[in-house]
C-alpha cells in the first residue's frame, strides 16, 4: 500500500530544508584556512604601527617662478614606529634630500616628522615624530627565518593605506646595490608583492614580527622583491639614533653568508660553522691589496669570529680605519691570516 504524501507537506520540508541552508554552520574564524588566519593575525597586529611617509623636495637649479617648472616635487613612501616615542624607520632613498616630511599614521592622525639620522649605504634611515600613544612593532630575528616561510608586506604603495600582501621568503644572504653604490649583503629576496610606494615598510612573520625593511623590487621581473633584514635594520638604527650617521670602515668585497663543510670544522677545530663567502672584490680595495680572492671564505676580522655578514658588519668600526688587522680565511681546504689595513668609508650622495 503505497503511502500518501500531500503537497502542502512536501512544500513545508523544502522550505525548512531551504531556510537551514541560510544558517551558519559555523563562525567565519573556524571555516579560515590557516593560512588567512596567519595574514590577518599579523595584519591586524602591525598595521596600527605603519605609517604613511609624504615628502616634498624642492627642484634645484630648475627656473622658478614659471608654472611650466614646479619648484618641488612631492613622493610617497612608507614606514613603520619601532619604539613607542615615535621613531620610525624607513627607507633612505624615501626621505634622502627632502626638506618636509608629513607622516600619517593608520587612525588618521598626521605629524610633520624630523630627520634622526640617514644611511644611504644600507637604505636606511630614521625619522621621529612628536606625540603619544604610538603603537610600535614588534621586531623579531631575522637570523631564524628559512626558504619557503610564510611571509607579509605592509605599506602604503601609491598613497593606499596599510595595503597587505603576502607570500613567502624565496632566498636569503642576497646582495642588493644601494642608491650610494655600496653593496648591501644579507637581503632577504621575497615575492610577497612590492610597489614604488612599499618603501621602507615591514616585512613580517605569520606571529607578527617584523624580519625585515622593504627596499626594492625588479622593474622588469614578477614576484622579485627585497627587504633588508632587521639584525642589519636594528643595528643602523641604533647608531643612527645616537650619533645621526652610521661610520664605518670598508674592506672592499662583496659576499654572502655560508655553511662551513663538517670536515673543514673539525679538522681546524673552529668554534663557527658558518662564513663570508666572497662573491667579489672591489679594484683598488684593501681586500684586494691584502690578496683577497673571490671564492674565500671569511671566518675571521680582528681576532674575532666571523659567522657572517653581520658580524663583519659590526666589526668595520671607524676605529679599524688605517689600522692594521688581521683577516682570518678558508682557500680551497687551507685556513689563512692576512694582514689588512681597512680604509675609511666615504659617503657618496646620490
Amino acid at each position: 500500500m503505497k503511502k500518501k504524501v500531500s503537497y502542502l507537506s512536501t512544500i513545508s520540508s523544502r522550505d525548512a530544508e531551504l531556510k537551514s541552508y541560510g544558517k551558519p554552520r559555523a563562525s567565519d574564524d573556524v571555516l579560515l584556512d590557516a593560512y588567512s588566519q596567519a595574514v590577518i593575525f599579523a595584519a591586524e597586529k602591525v598595521s596600527p604601527s605603519v605609517v604613511n611617509i609624504d615628502v616634498q623636495k624642492k627642484l634645484r637649479g630648475r627656473q622658478t617662478g614659471n608654472p611650466r617648472y614646479p619648484d618641488n616635487i612631492r613622493e610617497t613612501g612608507s614606514g613603520f614606529i619601532f619604539t613607542p616615542d615615535g621613531f620610525t624607520l624607513t627607507n633612505s632613498h624615501v626621505i634622502h634630500h627632502v626638506d618636509k616630511i608629513d607622516v600619517t599614521l593608520s587612525d588618521g592622525r598626521c605629524f610633520q616628522a624630523n630627520i634622526v639620522g640617514d644611511d644611504p649605504d644600507t637604505d636606511l634611515a630614521v625619522v621621529r615624530i612628536n606625540g603619544s600613544n604610538f603603537v610600535s612593532a614588534p621586531l623579531g630575528n631575522s637570523e631564524k627565518i628559512k626558504v619557503g616561510q610564510l611571509v607579509i608586506a605592509i605599506g602604503n604603495p601609491y598613497g593606499y593605506q596599510c595595503t597587505v600582501t603576502s607570500g613567502v621568503i624565496s632566498a636569503l644572504g642576497r646582495s642588493l646595490r644601494s642608491t650610494s653604490g655600496r653593496l648591501i649583503d644579507n637581503v632577504i629576496q621575497t615575492d610577497a608583492a612590492l610597489n614604488p610606494g612599499n618603501s621602507g615598510g615591514p616585512l613580517v612573520t605569520s606571529r607578527g614580527d617584523v624580519i625585515g625593511v622593504n627596499t626594492a623590487i625588479i622593474l622588469p621581473a614578477q614576484g622579485i622583491c627585497f627587504s633588508i633584514a632587521i639584525s642589519t635594520a636594528e643595528f643602523v638604527a641604533a647608531r643612527l639614533i645616537k650619533e645621526g650617521k652610521v661610520r664605518r670602515s670598508f674592506i672592499g668585497l662583496g659576499g654572502q653568508n655560508i655553511q662551513l663543510h663538517r670536515r673543514l670544522v673539525r679538522f681546524y677545530r673552529l668554534s663557527n660553522e658558518t662564513g663570508i663567502f666572497v662573491v667579489s672584490v672591489e679594484t683598488n680595495s684593501p681586500a684586494q691589496k691584502a690578496g683577497v680572492q673571490k671564492g674565500d671564505i671569511i671566518i675571521g676580522f680582528d681576532d674575532k669570529t666571523v659567522t657572517g655578514i653581520d658580524d663583519l658588519h659590526r666589526l668595520l668600526t671607524e676605529e679599524k680605519v688605517g689600522r692594521q688587522t688581521t683577516l682570518t680565511l678558508v682557500r680551497g681546504t687551507e685556513k689563512l691570516l692576512i694582514d689588512i689595513v681597512p680604509g675609511e668609508s666615504k659617503r657618496r650622495d646620490d
